[in-house]
């Protein structure tokens, strides 16, 4: 091999080591979180030539939004209390003076199935005549919409949209009354909406009964009691029962007359909770939607960080949890925090100009209205 070929051969592979495009991936590729959770996606450069510089943008072109930041380095990319608008593509773009490396994850929202059935019931119908029945339902993924009788798993037919389920239903005899379920059922949950015909002249010698809950929406704290109040009318007096969807009731309950009392609830304990009136002539349900808050848990994006002085230090805290949460920054061992030192709403510490008196440990506080957890950072300054 004569000096010519040897340098030309050198110097392609100089340029394949010294002169790569960037390539990127992103982490994870796809994410689904429920409204107001958080969510990040991180960008790594696998290989490509220094110096690079990495940006986000949405692939359908629009902002990123105001609840979306990214991390110091442009890296991570991180959404706070997630809103329908933040569905969608999110692409990391590797720049370097050799070209361009892109990589796309995707964000989904993620909503339980909910139900409304119209009109409400109970209903009394006169025996020839018919009714329609509309169950409405939202979430996604899109929920399968189905109307069964209860007392049986036979699906009934219904005309049905993407979003509602008409049933129509003719009463000739007091068997054809009773009570009609609709089935709103998705990968994120199953929920459940009922309504009771009743045939006129059906019951002479007594009243239906009827039952009813003061609040049919309810919001706890993890560790907390929770009670729910049924009352029922009707004539033989109706016995209460308490159940809750598609699960047993939490092992710490108690029930006293029509109250269902839970004690130190979880997450776990959160869903449909149905109180059933039951006497000679029928039942009658009624149903408490119960949510259960959760304190936050607090993480930082860097454990650790080294920076010279003079440096500029960005510090993001972030926090999952019930929203809204507050953030707080200290310096761990009380000493003061450097002057100008500034913490954003979202949990983002930021020193102008680093001093190397200002190396220490940095403790994040997350605070919500449940409770508090916390987060360290060690900085080192050196000159």
């Amino acid at each position: 091999m004569n000096v010519q070929t040897a340098a030309l051969v050198l110097s392609a592979v100089l340029h394949t080591v010294w002169g790569q495009s960037p390539i990127v991936s992103v982490r994870p590729r796809t994410a689904a979180v429920k409204l107001g959770e958080t969510v990040s996606f991180t960008c790594r450069v696998t290989s490509g030539s220094q110096p690079l510089q990495l940006e986000w943008k949405r692939t359908n072109n629009q902002p990123l939004g105001d609840n979306v930041k990214l991390g110091p380095d442009g890296a991570v990319l991180t959404i706070t209390n997630v809103r329908l608008n933040n569905q969608g593509g999110y692409r990391c773009i590797a720049t370097n003076a050799q070209g361009k490396g892109t990589a796309t994850a995707s964000l989904t929202i993620r909503q339980p199935p909910k139900v409304r059935v119209t009109p409400s019931g109970p209903l009394s119908v006169r025996a020839g005549e018919s009714v329609t029945l509309e169950c409405r339902v939202t979430g996604k993924p899109r929920p399968s919409i189905s109307w069964t009788k209860q007392g049986s798993e036979a699906e009934l037919v219904s005309t049905t949209t993407d979003t509602t389920a008409s049933l129509q239903v003719t009463v000739m005899s007091a068997e054809d009354a009773g009570i009609f379920v609709c089935r709103a059922q998705s990968r994120e949950g199953l929920t459940e909406g009922r309504v009771e015909l009743r045939m006129e002249g059906g019951a002479s010698a007594g009243a239906f009964p009827q039952a009813s809950v003061t609040e049919t929406d309810l919001t706890a704290v993890e560790g907390q009691s929770i009670s729910m109040h049924c009352h029922a009318t009707g004539s033989p007096t109706p016995v209460i029962s308490w159940s809750k969807l598609r699960a047993p009731l939490p092992w710490q309950h108690k029930v006293n007359g029509g109250i269902l009392t839970l004690n130190n609830v979880g997450r776990q304990d959160s869903g449909q909770y149905i109180c059933n009136a039951t006497s000679a002539l029928g039942f009658s349900e009624a149903y408490v939607q119960l949510e259960v808050d959760s304190p936050p848990y607090a993480t930082t994006l860097m454990e650790e960080t080294v920076a010279r002085p003079g440096d500029a230090l960005r510090l993001q805290c972030l926090a999952h949890g019930s929203h809204p949460i507050r953030f707080r920054w200290t310096r761990v061992g009380g000493a003061s925090m450097p002057p100008g030192a500034e913490t954003t709403k979202d949990g983002l510490l930021k020193i102008v100009q680093l001093k190397v008196s200002d190396s220490g440990t940095y403790k994040c506080v997350a605070t919500n209205h449940v409770g508090s957890s916390e987060a360290l950072t060690k900085v080192t300054v050196r000159a």
